[in-house]
């Protein structure tokens, strides 16, 4: 236990020291529920922040301040650990390196926060060294609201701690799937706190759930095809193993996040592609190294802490060491999205090249079930193994797009404008009514989910058509250029083939659906003039009818069919309204 006591009075004199003159303000006790606990409790959301002001009240190296916002009604906090006590981030930015630590994204998954605040308390009190070229910030509880639903029994799969809070956040929304969409306000106050902090290095850290295995510790760094060029170089062969060294040498073992369910990973597994929905995804936009620390669920609650906090040490010293280093590659990538013409938009596991690594894992065979009956997975953890296992980590290109010069986006579209702003996206809105000759795009294929996912019925596997057309825009439409730091989240979010596109999250869902209509019995004399009309319009009508029997069939999809090529036919119909400014 640390107590620090703070006396207000006059100076003592060194010949009359009359105590009654003194007044005690506070004493403080930094020692957390998780120590005190014997390393079976967490701390609750009021204590884990009354821990963050008090250390705030007693070093000058810690600041807490408030941003924002959440779902819950409270503001996110944001810590930082400053070795100079510098609070102006603008005057150490340049000659440091900023790490950025998310903690209680799932709030049962507690080991981070609890880490954190002692690793917090020792960087201050000069118990452990400090780093000389790095801030490290964190926001201590991401969910606000999910602390605050504390429960002993949702984590099923979880070998503590005793008390805990839940996955979903005040409206019940998984965090860790919000950051591109930015449903909740949790997002969009993340979104401030992480262009203010704009980190070198993002950890966010987690309980995993699947196989069984030896490790307490296993990383998620982002994928470094998807990172890119020599900033995702950097990443697979020279963060992550002297991450790896570094806890070897401490006797901390960790591996690649386990990729599987209800399977075995001896038989092998692929690297986690965590794209923009995910913490690590969205900081890749920004060019941010990012990584989430999983502990193993069944490992004991003090182990797995202890773990993290020795995690987060080593990453600090990493940063530390390669402060330089990190900050020059991301500037050469910043500067790459500014001048490279073309973009990897979509990636597939590369199966014909798997990386061999050693696994440490426990035996398992499939049992029948005493329940079901059927086949069951059981873990013999009496019986482990150390063996070369099959890691897909590598990733290859599955499509590539040409990058605008610009995007041109209606001012209706405030949804989207909103979320472009709070990434503070640069734009221009258009001084007067004009034409212009853009790229259209139109929805030509999507696949829509079946059931509710994240508050949305998202969509997949969308392919469009491509034109140039003369489109009219109005005064106050904005015009944003591709020439700008947000290069990679603008191309992210507005590309509506890209995974975790605008698009795909059902933000343009209006321009599916068809809004004018005709009466079949007033545009058949519309639809035999259109063919009188035209003779290529005939013919193509009447091959239709006779390789299609089932539209020769059906009369009103002629008559659609007609429709859909007459000037009554809307334009706005599944024309995507977000249009390209080719270079």
């Amino acid at each position: 236990m640390r107590k620090l006591w703070l006396v207000l009075g006059i100076m003592i004199s060194l010949t009359s020291c009359d105590f009654s003159k003194y007044r005690l303000i506070k004493e403080y006790d930094f020692e957390t529920r998780f120590e005190k606990s014997g390393g079976t409790e967490t701390g609750t959301y009021s204590e884990v922040i009354s821990f963050y002001e008090e250390l705030a009240e007693a070093y000058p190296s810690i600041s807490i301040q408030e941003f924002g916002k959440t779902d819950s009604g409270l503001p996110l906090h944001l810590v930082i650990y400053n070795r100079s006590g510098e609070l102006d981030l603008e005057k150490t930015r340049k000659s440091h390196s900023i790490m950025l630590i998310n903690n209680g994204i799932h709030p049962g998954e507690s080991d981070g926060i609890d880490a954190t605040m002692m690793l917090f308390r020792d960087l201050a009190g000069d118990s452990i060294a400090s780093p000389k070229n790095t801030i490290v910030a964190t926001i201590p509880i991401y969910n606000v609201g999910g602390a605050l639903n504390r429960n002993s029994s949702t984590r099923t799969n979880q070998n503590g701690p005793k008390e805990y809070g839940f996955r979903g956040n005040a409206r019940n929304y998984d965090l860790n799937r919000d950051f591109i969409k930015a449903d909740t306000k949790n997002a969009q106050t993340f979104y401030e706190i992480f262009h203010y902090l704009d980190p070198d290095v993002f950890i966010d850290n987690h309980v995993s759930n699947g196989a069984d295995y030896q490790y307490t510790l296993t990383h998620l760094f982002t994928q470094h095809d998807k990172l890119g060029g020599n900033l995702g170089e950097y990443v697979q062969k020279k963060m992550m193993p002297a991450l790896e060294d570094s806890l070897k040498a401490k006797d901390w073992d960790i591996t690649p996040y386990v990729n599987v369910f209800n399977e075995v990973p001896e038989n092998g597994f692929t690297q986690f592609m965590d794209t923009p929905r995910y913490s690590t995804g969205y900081a890749t936009l920004w060019n941010t190294l990012g990584m989430m620390v999983e502990t193993h669920m069944l490992k004991p609650y003090d182990k797995r802490v202890y773990g993290t906090y020795e995690l987060m040490r080593s990453m600090i010293k990493i940063t530390d060491a390669q402060s330089s280093v990190i900050k020059d590659l991301r500037n050469q990538a910043r500067r790459k999205y500014l001048t490279d013409r073309s973009y990897n938009l979509k990636f597939e596991v590369d199966e014909e090249n798997p990386s061999s690594r050693e696994f440490k894992g426990y035996e398992a065979e499939k049992i029948t079930s005493e329940i079901t009956g059927q086949q069951r997975l059981k873990y013999d953890t009496t019986k482990a193994f150390n063996k070369e296992i099959k890691y897909y980590d590598n990733f290859k290109v599955s499509q590539e797009i040409e990058i605008p010069r610009a995007y041109i986006i209606p001012q209706g579209w405030w949804q989207v404008i909103d979320r472009l702003k709070m990434n503070d996206i640069k734009m221009e809105p258009l001084e007067r009514d004009t034409i212009i000759n853009v790229e259209v795009y139109k929805i030509e294929e999507y696949e829509t989910s079946e059931t509710a996912f994240e508050g949305h019925y998202p969509h997949k596997n969308t392919k469009v058509s491509r034109s140039q057309e003369d489109v009219r825009f109005r005064k106050g439409d904005l015009l944003i250029t591709t020439f700008q730091d947000g290069a990679r989240y603008l191309i992210e979010t507005l590309e509506p083939e890209a995974v975790d596109s605008f698009f795909n999250w059902n933000f343009f869902d209006t321009v599916l659906q068809q809004k004018e209509g005709f009466s079949p019995y007033v545009f058949e004399d519309i639809a035999r003039k259109m063919l009188e009309k035209d003779e290529e319009l005939k013919k193509e009508f009447e091959k239709k009818k006779d390789s299609d029997s089932e539209f020769s069939n059906d009369w009103y999809a002629q008559l659609d069919w007609l429709y859909k090529r007459s000037a009554n036919y809307e334009a706005a119909h599944l024309r995507y309204p977000v249009f390209r400014l080719p270079r």
